[in-house]
């Protein structure tokens, strides 16, 4: 078990949330030669090269040889083979207490020369390799308290000899071994108890305190107490480095910190105040506590250690206590010795490990039952880095990993530079009582940046069969050990998911009276859809599935897992007669355990989410350094996300922050989980799943928590649950998700693409749907949830028949018909178009412009029996609308003969008939409808006035008013136009009438007169202006003037009428229109009309103003027929004869009222007799040149002689 230190999940531990596990090394150790003996303990434990050598409490050697695990075997523990039971030798005294012997103490493995140095009972043996056979004779060392000090710098193999350290009691001994053992020297340094060494530099401890030596030139540095409660030893200056080669009295050669020597009879005061001083404050700055008497039986150090003066050659109690701990009344004993003793320094053991190859780390503290303290020194004695603390002080300590250590466990897997941790062997009290187990930091973070997490990791005592819980040894062995985790396996290891339970399968034949919701009909199809996708793929891959198709998957997917779930050990971790290997966590389960322990709370609360997030963020950002890690990052977002989403399912009202279901879309997307399983876990839209014949393959632990709760049977009772049933943040993020999905179309790394896409699409397009259900009616306003629909219809979706079934059960028929238009289905845009036209069901209410949408949409097909249908179609239901379709010049449809048109108009939809006219002569010029056009208009115009009394009084009042208006005025026409009603047909025809009528268009004249001529029967003079302009073709001026002053009092027009000689009414002479054509197609450009392209003759117009004078004489109102009379006199005088005027003004008028016409005439006669004298006088001239030219001639030629 281990706990995370800022975990807050309600539990004393989780297992294997901390960075080491431990995994069973050997279970049960043969520790007595019959079994009979259970009292026996394991002290030391090395390995090399699959050989386990185990040293126990009653002076045995175990030799065990590893056998490798079966290939099948999925727990990868190795068979362990005993080879050899040995009692090393060692001085037993007659009558000496076994309890009173450690045991083996340790061993030391000599690989690159093939020996090995056995420390049992105080005494040092030595062997060979593997084997153990003795060497060097019947050589033994006795009273040894220590054998160690290899150089952490060399390499274990080299060949060419190892030099190791004897602790003995007087002196530390460096004994060179190769084909024989041999001391090089002798240091003086007494009562040496645990070296680690470093090139020429050991850390060495005595039962006080810790020193540095350096063994070629035999220098030493005194460190600080192993308690900080002991004083130093008197004429011990920390930090000073003393020459021990020979001299009893300590003289100070230098300072630690100075690379020269100083002579003795140098004052050493200010260099000691200084070095003392800085050690000193490191060394106070300890958090001292006060002394807790905490019950912990079999706690290391708990008995107070021996005097300073204890040698290596004498059995001392700590010593007693490694190999062999007490048992649980000694602890007691000890503990009420502890309770009545004397406050005082407690002796604990030392500790010294070298993180680094500049580094050493020693721990200190006050008493076994206080917090200990680790101090990093360099090679110099100066401290390095910040401490690390202990929660109490250890039994034991070793480091693994750190940016030095290339023997670490993780680096020598994957080559990558850990970090590192110390473990430390210690007890800790909990609410049950005293575990025993390993506390991990990290000896490398930051303290400044960071606070310290600590991990506790511990035996599960129930599997190891220890009835009594009991102190961990640990030891980082010579080689490493190759493992596996079979955990790895399961959850990497891909498996085929189910995402529909056998009662599932008929989800899809659910009542439609049972289900209120669009999906229903979705539903019912699903089976059918999904036997017609299965069919494809068969049709797709004609052979059938291998018949073991499965089972070779299965194997292909586990052993790509298990080339993934390797790793290596190195730390050894005993307790009782059981041996583990603390193995460098792999991330997968230690974030997995995590989660574990947070799904493990069964309420759904947000604290329970915030802590799925929280692993979710540990991993965030980060770069996997290796395919595992790559593989567990994904792995651990979708388990996430599914748990998340589960949580989100499970929760009342699913109250989910927005944040948090952004969240969990992040995590769902950055793990890539297939979005089937993701879909096959949401009531609503798992019946959108597609599964195909080979089945969906996901991680196996992501696979088990989707089927765990596909199976509950609090998800079976909503299988059958439509999509109306989700909220909307859940359909929110359903959209995102799968939105997301679908930009990975394409992408060759997406397996099973088109199934996937498939399912993408259509539960997209379900869960869009949904979500604009309740979208106000009408197009979509970007940006909108409509907008988006639209986006993903028109940019086509894989599952279009599915799409089909969504959408019409949704009742979208316009939806439906983007859909169609995004494959180019023209036939079926249209069909849905007109359904809705027609009034089909429309939810959404979107085609309110339809037929403008039809009409727009026939001009970009090109299928021209569709326009044709269409567009008569739409010339029935909107004439005006539909004939744009033939008249179209820009559609990619071919054109269209007018004539054809006009036919299949007037055959199919004669309402149209008159609009295509409109088109053909207005806008293409086609006089030849002309005639046709106007009888439309006749036809129109007049039986509106036949048949409604209203229409005509409206007309009659538009000649009141007209003739009431005031000069100047518009014509009648533009009258007309102003006052023209927006939807009276029969006003606007009459216009088009009347724009005809006055166009130089050939028509049949007197078939037009008799139909305007059979009004009179009703009313007369109905049709004024339109009988001006046919009296005006018919050339009867008098009768069209007569109506133009006295029906309509329209005196400028008809002023007009007559300057341009009676040519037309509303236009001028100069309008040129073509002759229509004799046959269809264009006019001829040299068939103008005579009569309409010359101006008329000053005596056609003296005509027709004298014409007009007679009308304006004839107006009953005395001042209209003054005032026109004479401003025509005025302004026309030129035209008419004053002889004539004058018998036609009435006496009574005064000559006032022609006096302008008058003085204009007179002096029009004068100007035109003086003109008449000039023309004269130059006449007369002319004829005297040209006489005088002739005589001139004659002279000149001289008289001739004709014979």
């Amino acid at each position: 078990m281990a706990s995370d230190a800022h975990s807050n999940i309600s539990t004393p531990s989780v297992a294997g949330a901390g960075p080491y596990v431990l995994r069973t090394l050997f279970s049960d150790v043969p520790l007595s030669e019959d079994g009979s003996r259970d009292d026996i303990k394991i002290n030391c434990v090395e390995y090399f090269d699959s050989n386990l050598y185990v040293g126990t409490s009653d002076s045995e050697l175990l030799h065990f040889v590893q056998i490798p695990p079966e290939p099948t075997d999925d727990s990868g523990i190795p068979i362990f083979i005993l080879a050899s039971r040995l009692r090393p030798a060692f001085p037993d005294p007659p009558g000496a207490s076994n309890a009173s012997k450690p045991g083996v103490q340790e061993i030391l493995l000599l690989p690159g020369i093939g020996k090995a140095c056995v420390l049992c009972n105080s005494t040092v043996t030595f062997y060979s390799l593997p084997e153990l056979s003795p060497v060097f004779g019947s050589l033994q060392v006795k009273n040894c308290g220590w054998i160690g000090g290899v150089d952490l710098n060399r390499d274990i193999r080299d060949p060419d000899g190892a030099t190791i350290l004897l602790s003995l009691s007087k002196k530390i001994q460096v004994v060179r071994i190769n084909e024989n053992a041999r001391v090089e020297r002798k240091i003086d340094f007494a009562g040496s108890r645990l070296t680690v060494r470093r090139d020429s530099i050991v850390c060495v401890a005595d039962s006080r305190s810790y020193a540095l030596l350096e063994i070629d030139h035999q220098l030493k540095i005194p460190l600080m107490s192993i308690s900080s409660l002991d004083e130093a030893q008197p004429g011990t200056v920390v930090g000073q480095a003393q020459d021990i080669s020979g001299s009893t009295g300590g003289g100070l050669l230098r300072s630690n910190s100075s690379a020269q020597a100083r002579g003795q009879t140098e004052s050493p005061e200010p260099q000691t105040h200084r070095r003392g001083t800085s050690l000193g404050n490191l060394i106070a700055s300890v958090n001292r506590r006060p002394g807790q008497q905490t019950a912990d039986t079999n706690e290391p150090g708990s008995r107070t250690a021996s005097p300073p003066d204890l040698v290596a050659g004498q059995t001392s109690p700590e010593t007693t206590d490694i190999a062999r701990p007490g048992t649980a009344s000694d602890a007691a004993h000890e503990n009420r010795a502890a309770r009545v003793a004397v406050p005082g320094p407690s002796f604990l053991k030392p500790h010294i490990v070298s993180p680094t190859s500049e580094e050493f780390l020693l721990v200190t503290g006050t008493s076994p039952m206080e917090p200990g303290i680790g101090m990093f020194v360099n090679m110099e004695g100066e401290p390095t880095r910040p401490t690390v603390e202990f929660t109490r002080y250890p039994r034991q300590i070793v480091v693994d990993g750190g940016s030095a250590d290339l023997s670490s466990s993780s680096q020598a897997s994957s080559g990558l530079v850990e970090e590192g941790f110390v473990l430390a062997s210690m007890g800790k009290e909990l609410a049950d009582g005293i575990h025993y187990g390993l506390e991990i930091q990290r000896w490398d973070a930051d303290a400044a940046d960071h606070e310290p997490i600590r991990h506790w990791l511990e035996p599960d005592y129930n599997t190891a069969k220890v009835k009594v819980p009991q102190p961990l040894g640990i030891r980082s062995v010579l080689d490493f050990n190759d493992v596996h985790f079979q955990e790895i396996v399961d959850r990497l290891c891909r498996r085929r998911f189910a995402p529909f339970s056998s009662g599932d399968t008929d989800v899809s034949s659910v009542s439609l009276k049972s289900v209120d919701s669009p999906t229903a009909l979705s539903m019912e199809r699903m089976t059918q859809e999904k036997e017609l996708f299965e069919r494809d793929n068969d049709s797709q891959d004609d052979e059938p599935l291998p018949k073991d198709w499965q089972t070779t998957r299965n194997m292909e997917e586990e052993q790509y897992a298990r080339h993934l779930a390797g790793g290596v050990a190195r730390l050894a971790v005993w307790s009782g007669s059981n041996i583990w290997w603390a193995i460098r966590s792999p991330i997968i389960l230690e974030l997995d355990s995590r989660l574990a322990a947070v799904s493990a709370v069964s309420n759904e609360t947000p604290l329970k989410r915030r802590e799925l997030l929280k692993i979710a963020n540990s991993i965030r950002g980060r770069d996997p350094k290796s395919e595992l890690e790559f593989l567990t990052f994904s792995y651990i977002r979708q388990q996430i996300g599914v748990l998340l989403l589960i949580s989100f399912l499970k929760s009342a009202e699913n109250s989910f922050a927005d944040a948090d279901l952004r969240a969990m879309e992040e995590i769902l997307v950055d793990g890539q989980i297939d979005p089937r399983v993701v879909l096959s876990i949401m009531p609503g839209v798992r019946n959108e799943v597609i599964e195909p014949r080979r089945g969906i393959w996901i991680f196996g632990g992501v696979k088990r928590t989707a089927e765990e709760f596909i199976s509950s049977p609090g998800f079976e009772g909503k299988t059958n649950t439509t999509l109306s049933a989700l909220n909307r943040p859940l359909l929110q993020f359903l959209k995102r998700f799968l939105s997301e999905w679908r930009q990975k179309k394409g992408l060759g790394s997406v397996p099973d693409g088109n199934e996937i896409f498939r399912t993408v699409d259509a539960a997209l397009l379900a869960a869009m749907l949904e979500l604009d259900r309740h979208s106000p009616p009408g197009r979509a306003k970007a940006p909108s949830i409509r907008a988006e629909l639209y986006n993903l219809v028109d940019k086509g979706v894989d599952c279009f028949g599915r799409a089909e079934t969504l959408i019409a059960s949704y009742h979208r028929p316009y939806v439906l018909s983007r859909l169609y238009k995004s494959k180019k289905m023209a036939q079926e845009v249209l069909e849905t178009w007109r359904a809705i036209v027609e009034g089909e069901r429309d939810e959404g209410g979107e085609f309110t412009d339809g037929e403008i949408c039809i009409r727009e949409y026939l001009s970009e097909i090109s299928n021209q029996a569709l326009v044709q249908e269409y567009g008569v179609w739409l010339a029935n239901r909107n004439p005006k609308l539909g004939v744009q379709v033939f008249a179209d010049d820009k559609g990619r449809a071919p054109k269209f003969e007018p004539a054809s048109v006009v036919e299949l108009l007037r055959s199919d939809a004669p309402g149209a008939v008159k609009y295509y006219l409109e088109f053909l002569v207005f806008g293409k010029g086609h006089t030849i409808y002309v005639n046709e056009l106007i009888t439309y208009y006749l036809d129109i115009v007049i039986t509106r006035l036949q048949t409604s009394s209203e229409a005509r009084d409206v007309v009659s009042s538009t000649y009141e008013t007209y003739r009431a208006l005031q000069p100047p005025k518009p014509t009648y026409r533009q009258f007309l136009t102003d006052n023209a009603p927006a939807d009276d047909e029969a006003w606007h025809s009459r216009l088009r009438l009347l724009q005809l009528l006055g166009g130089n268009y050939d028509y049949d004249l007197p078939l037009i007169r008799n139909r305007i001529a059979s009004l009179s029967s009703t009313a007369e003079d109905l049709l004024v202006p339109e009988t001006i302009i046919l009296d005006g073709r018919a050339r009867d001026h008098e009768n069209a003037l007569r109506l133009l002053v006295h029906r309509l009092g329209d005196y400028d027009t008809a002023v007009a009428y007559c300057f341009r000689g009676g040519a037309s009414v509303y236009s001028i002479y100069q309008a040129q229109v073509p002759v229509p054509p004799t046959s269809e197609g264009a006019a001829d450009p040299k068939g103008l009309r005579r009569r309409d392209s010359a101006p008329p003759t000053q005596n056609e117009q003296a005509r027709l103003f004298r014409a007009l004078l007679g009308e304006f004489l004839k107006l009953e109102d005395v001042s209209d027929r003054v005032e026109q009379t004479g401003l025509l006199l005025e302004k026309f005088g030129s035209w008419f004869d004053v002889s004539d005027i004058l018998s036609v003004i009435p006496d009574t008028w005064s000559v006032d009222l022609v006096a302008g016409f008058l003085a204009k005439a007179l002096r029009q006669i004068m100007v035109e007799k003086n003109e008449t004298m000039v023309a004269r006088a130059l006449s007369s001239a002319q004829n005297l040149k040209t006489q005088y030219e002739l005589i001139v001639n004659i002279e000149e030629k001289g008289p001739s002689v004709e014979t």
